[in-house]
């Protein structure tokens, strides 16, 4: 009982203790905030003592705070206009701490009083300040956008597009009157996707949406959103509903080609390039790929037949003379396959392998490094044609 009783008097004693201390510390930041020195000192000791529950609900650590990130603002501000040395990125930085720290600090001030009224006596200064310095989140991220610190980016630009929605700013209607807002979208789902993070990119889709002049992108990149979830299904409604907005985007063509014929759905294919090849009927890449998936379909005729009117329109598109040969090729070796008709149809097995070789050994001209896709049809054809010599480099190219 002694004990406990010695104990009491003990706290009792380092209660005041304590509070004189804090007295001090607080003077002191009054002093280096009204100096205007070491500043990031006082923001610390002010950070430090918001760690404690009670301190946590001062407002005049609160406010000191926010003296002390205004002061090395305004500090860096006049740094940048007269032009002298200082870190773009510490400026930034600021910038993002004042509205946090504004913002936690309005909570605060917003808490009812004993009669349930909210009456906040700093809302709208503090809100007039940052809305008077709200395009630096906007540019802090554009900043670190350019210094490829994408991380750093979203996180600008998601501070930005999330003040929208702060008390503190209920009487700017920022999602009305901010045309800035889906621009803030659109890159904020840029750096999600730079950053392969599919809940960043599809965080402020919503906003990214109303930027029509970036649309066909943004499309794009809420595609890509699903295909690093995993989500096949809709990644590849999305990239259905892209082609038909944007039939002609470099992005969604060739992913719906591509996945189609990867699954063995050559018809629901060749659908596509139909469709594409009504927006643009001369489109070298409209025609090329619905040759390829001709190819596929073992329509060879039509494919050769596209691949020449490629070729008479652009002679160095090196995979229209592939898939001719490809497509000549390939009968020759259905043919083959069948032992029953082989030798009654022997001349025209070495005629399809005359027909293909050009068109391989053009493409093989064109792309030298392609190896894998000209070297074995090659070796076949000159096999078939008794060509030696040709026979002989070839087999030398494939041993090695």
């Amino acid at each position: 009982m002694k004990s406990i009783r010695l104990l009491l008097i003990y706290v009792c004693l380092l209660f005041p203790l304590a509070g004189i201390a804090q007295r001090k510390q607080l003077q002191l930041v009054r002093d280096q905030i009204k100096a205007g020195k070491e500043l990031t000192k006082a923001e610390n000791t002010l950070r430090g003592l918001l760690v404690d529950s009670v301190s946590k609900k001062n407002s005049k650590i609160w406010l000191l705070l926010c003296d002390a990130l205004r002061k090395q603002y305004e500090q860096g501000n006049e740094k940048l206009y007269l032009k002298q040395k200082y870190d773009t990125a510490s400026f930034f930085s600021v910038t993002r701490r004042l509205y946090d720290t504004m913002s936690r600090f309005d909570s605060l001030d917003a808490q009812p009083d004993t009669r349930g009224r909210v009456r906040t006596k700093y809302r709208a200064k503090h809100a007039a300040f940052l809305n008077s310095i709200r395009l630096n989140l906007f540019n802090g991220g554009s900043y670190f956008t350019h210094k490829k610190d994408y991380k750093s980016a979203f996180d600008y630009y998601s501070d930005y597009l999330q003040s929208v929605t702060y008390p503190l700013f209920e009487d700017y209607n920022y999602m009305k009157n901010d045309a800035l807002i889906p621009h803030a979208g659109y890159w904020a789902m840029f750096c999600g996707y730079k950053l392969n993070d599919a809940d960043k990119i599809m965080r402020f889709k919503d906003q990214a949406e109303r930027d029509t002049s970036m649309l066909n992108f943004v499309r794009q990149y809420e595609a890509e959103a699903y295909l690093i979830k995993k989500d096949t299904a809709m990644y590849v409604a999305s990239l259905e509903a892209g082609f038909e907005q944007y039939p002609n985007f470099a992005f969604f063509f060739p992913r719906l080609v591509e996945y189609y014929a990867r699954i063995g759905a050559h018809q629901k294919a060749l659908d596509v390039t139909e469709r594409a090849l009504k927006t643009d009927s001369t489109s070298l890449l409209f025609r090329f790929a619905k040759s390829t998936v001709l190819l596929n379909l073992g329509r060879y005729d039509e494919c050769i037949d596209i691949c020449k009117g490629v070729i008479k329109d652009n002679n160095s598109y090196a995979d229209a003379y592939y898939n001719i040969g490809l497509a000549y090729f390939n009968q020759a070796i259905e043919i083959n396959k069948d032992s029953k008709v082989y030798r009654s149809n022997k001349d025209k097995i070495v005629t399809l392998y005359k027909n293909s070789k050009p068109y391989m050994e053009k493409f093989r001209e064109l792309v030298p490094s392609a190896k894998t896709k000209w070297l074995a049809p090659l070796y076949t054809i000159y096999l078939n044609l008794n060509m030696g010599k040709e026979f002989d480099e070839i087999d030398k190219l494939r041993r090695e």
